[in-house]
């Protein structure tokens, strides 16, 4: 064939490329609208606080600290500082959060969502500006958020042996970056029995997915024996659970030692030290002054304590904790002394710090110290942009989260006879409901309600195809 004749029919496929292509962006064009609003808002965070944001926990994730966390975190910072610095870390958690909605939406339309539906479940992690500030924030949980995305996505993209097995290891792994993760075995390991007949299959498939759940969990665990002698993920300070119990305790009514009474604080105490955050870490809570009996440790102590308001007083602490956990789903994001201030995950016209902690000229030197090329700054006008966005709305309200996790919840039951629906809408919305709550028994924050931007839209969303499947099965099924 001659040249010219080459350049003759070159062109014959060019209109049929592009028309390939622009079919393909009309059919998607409203998730590629939301991916490109959301690109846009990461580039503005960005640009408004360089070259990241830094959090009170920040400097034990870039310091190190094998104590008081687990190392997971601190194995992404050594792996991408000496590339780029903080500025890099921050730009690889935005591109996190943008990941994780294509593979929301890619994961949703293999499972038969309508197209709108894949959308409003993508557009939360896209658009909410908590989840940007966090990840503009030298902060473990979009880590932590994105392996428990790649796990869920692995585990409903199909079905077999190796998915369970690789989604299983991916939300295992999640533990080695937050410990709260650990509960996710429950909805992996009922998940892999309803994927198959037979109790002996179902046995067979579960113990896959509890076996490759803990394997790095076990594998870390290992490994920090070898370097502390401890065989532990981390400790997070005296007795967590002294918060909790507390915060719920009547102590007219608790039966308790004498030199154990004084670690239950009245309820003006619990409220002027700031809810069950101010009685773990507040210096002024009982749980730090109280003098520690003989004989015994300072957890001890507090466990003793924690025990006994668990066993004698279970329903104030159950109640306890469903008033943090209906928290999400409150209309609007205020405000509230007895939990720790949401102002610590909002934007501001300012570079944030701590000055009862840490100054900025000491977050100056940490970023230094950690590859920033200058100093930490928030940038006008961007700064204000992204703050008045997140004030003015720029969140995923919490009644459409309820929505969600009613439509979630309803899914799971409609389509108990159709396994291959139902199973996928249980898993995401049990493991939605027990990391949730079980972050929330220990202590509510609004940080720790992360994972709900990408696990209870993704709920919602397959209980809505389970629910639709379901309806035109019935419309279409013989009468008589």
């Amino acid at each position: 064939m001659t040249i010219t004749q080459r350049e003759a029919t070159a062109p014959v496929q060019a209109p049929g490329v592009a028309w390939a292509g622009w079919r393909t962006v009309r059919r998607h064009f409203w998730f590629l609208l939301v991916l490109t609003a959301g690109l846009a808002l990461r580039v503005l965070a960005e640009t408004a606080y360089r070259p990241a944001l830094l959090y009170i926990d920040s400097v034990k994730y870039l310091e190190g600290s094998v104590a008081t966390a687990p190392q997971g975190y601190q194995a992404l910072l050594r792996l991408l500082e000496p590339a780029g610095g903080l500025a890099l870390v921050a730009a690889v958690q935005h591109a996190f959060g943008l990941a994780m909605a294509v593979a929301l939406y890619a994961v949703l339309l293999r499972r038969g969502a309508p197209r709108w539906v894949a959308t409003l479940a993508a557009a939360p992690v896209l658009l909410d500006a908590y989840q940007l500030q966090l990840e503009q924030t030298i902060m473990p949980d979009v880590l932590f958020e994105t392996m428990i995305a790649a796990g869920l996505v692995v585990l409903l993209w199909r079905t077999g042996r190796w998915p369970v097995a690789v989604g299983a290891l991916l939300l295992g792994a999640a533990v080695t970056v937050r410990e709260i993760g650990a509960v996710l075995i429950v909805p992996v390991v009922v998940f892999a029995a309803l994927t198959v007949r037979g109790w002996a299959r179902r046995v067979r498939r579960a113990a896959l997915a509890a076996g490759c759940f803990m394997l790095p969990v076990l594998g870390y665990l290992a490994g920090t024996f070898g370097v502390t002698g401890h065989f532990g993920m981390a400790g997070n300070g005296p007795s967590p659970q002294y918060g909790r119990a507390a915060a719920a305790a009547d102590c007219a009514t608790l039966v308790l030692p004498a030199d154990t009474r004084a670690l239950c604080p009245s309820p003006a105490q619990t409220l002027a030290l700031g809810g069950v955050d101010g009685l773990l870490h507040n210096p002024r809570s009982p749980g730090h002054t109280v003098p520690v009996p003989p004989g015994l440790t300072r957890d001890e102590f507090l466990d003793r304590f924690a025990l006994a308001t668990f066993r004698q007083q279970p329903l104030r602490v159950a109640a306890s904790v469903a008033r943090d956990s209906v928290r999400l789903f409150a209309p609007v994001r205020n405000d509230d002394p007895q939990v720790t201030p949401i102002a610590r995950w909002q934007f501001q016209d300012f570079y944030p710090t701590y000055p009862r902690r840490y100054s900025m000229a000491f977050f100056t030197r940490l970023a230094h110290a950690h590859g920033s090329g200058g100093d930490l700054v928030a940038v006008q006008p961007a700064a204000s942009i992204l703050r008045a966005y997140q004030l003015g709305g720029g969140y995923t309200p919490g009644p459409l989260y309820a929505v969600f996790l009613v439509v979630g919840v309803a899914g799971a039951a409609a389509g108990r006879r159709r396994t291959e629906l139902a199973t996928p809408c249980l898993l995401v919305t049990l493991a939605a409901v027990v990391l949730l709550v079980s972050s929330d028994a220990f202590e509510f924050s609004w940080r720790y309600q992360l994972p709900a931007v990408v696990m209870l839209p993704l709920a919602g969303a397959l209980g809505v195809t389970v629910l639709v499947r379901g309806r035109r099965s019935r419309c279409a099924a013989p009468s008589g």
